[in-house]
């Protein structure tokens, strides 16, 4: 059982299923119809379609509806990572299709082999027992670390970001779409835009980074307590490892909540590990040294997950939104950029 639903298609996000069938029947070796389609609740920016036929089922990630923002929505790029890292320890669906026809649907996408598992979004997994908690969290150290260990060069992705530092890079793009989509004035997240360009760490050799790598975008094996494939990839690039690292962590810092996420929780009587362990288990598996400044990537990773979030937030207000749960987003942006903030304090002071 999973936490994510699957409905009909949102009459926002219809497309021509004809089109579809007969693109798919030219181009994705063994298709045969009739063809199904419902969508995944959730997949924020890239809407995501169930793909339904009497032979076995399909997945398909397209680009949304109505206006994008010129770095956003690359549904190419998850394609080229993916069919990229196929061959390698990371776990990732098997790519079929990719249409950059927009003539087609309307919009760029591609299709994958759907993969069958359980996707949970609850951090503090209920559904399992704390033995099976620790072995999913420890796996997911495990596979990112594997990711950040591949070769770029011998999978074909040495040309997959663009040089000079990643973290210059990211505070200028982050900034730049939070600016873009921006509803109101949030003063710590302009304070996060002003000092993070002026504190950036030493750049270091690329690795493939996902850019949203959680438990949320992971599947795990149907009864197994494993990751049987690493999903959404559309924030992928060449960068620092520990921007990924970072960002997951997050689910330590930020709101506490008696029923949800980490912050605050009994992560003993849960059988989950703790942020200390987590990132000395990742050192040990990437191996690599013990990491210096850990605090910046906290707050780093805050500041852009207020941007991801006011740009979902604004889909919705514009009305075309992946998730028919976007205008709830609303506020969460300041709430992260208030925590990150903070936590840039904090190490000012220490």
């Amino acid at each position: 059982m999973s936490d994510v639903e699957i409905t009909p298609v949102r009459p926002t996000h219809r497309f021509d299923e004809a089109a579809l069938h007969a693109y798919l029947t030219e181009h994705v070796a063994g298709y045969d119809g009739p063809l199904g389609v419902r969508q995944f609740e959730g997949g924020q920016s890239n809407p995501t379609f169930l793909l339904e036929t009497p032979g076995g089922n399909y997945v398909m990630r397209k680009q949304p509806p109505g206006e994008l923002l010129r770095s956003a929505h690359q549904v190419d790029r998850e394609y080229r990572v993916m069919d990229a890292l196929w061959s390698t320890e990371v776990p990732v669906p098997k790519m079929y299709a990719l249409c950059e026809d927009t003539n087609v649907i309307g919009t760029k996408f591609y299709v994958m082999e759907h993969v069958e598992g359980r996707l949970f979004t609850n951090t503090r997994l209920p559904l399992l027992s704390p033995e099976e908690r620790r072995i999913v969290y420890l796996d997911m150290v495990r596979i990112l670390a594997r990711l950040h260990t591949v070769d770029i060069h011998e999978v074909g992705l040495a040309e997959f970001g663009r040089p000079g530092n990643y973290f210059a890079r990211q505070v200028s793009r982050w900034s730049k779409q939070y600016i873009a989509s921006e509803t109101e004035t949030i003063e710590s997240m302009n304070s996060l835009i002003e000092w993070l360009p002026e504190n950036l760490p030493d750049d270091v050799p690329p690795v493939v980074v996902h850019g949203d790598f959680r438990l949320g975008n992971l599947l795990l094996h149907p009864e197994e307590p494993r990751v049987v494939a690493t999903l959404d990839w559309e924030l992928s690039t060449l960068g620092d490892g520990l921007a990924d690292l970072g960002y997951w962590m997050q689910e330590y810092h930020g709101d506490k909540d008696p029923n949800v996420g980490l912050a605050g929780a009994d992560l003993a009587a849960l059988g989950i590990p703790t942020e200390e362990e987590l990132v000395e288990a990742y050192c040990r598996e990437a191996n690599r040294p013990p990491i210096e400044n850990w605090q910046f990537y906290i707050a780093y990773n805050m500041f852009r997950s207020a941007g991801i979030v006011q740009g979902v937030y604004k889909r919705g207000l514009d009305g075309n939104a992946s998730s028919e749960h976007a205008l709830e987003q609303g506020g969460i942006a300041r709430r992260r950029a208030e925590s990150g903030w903070r936590l840039v304090q904090e190490m000012l002071q220490a």
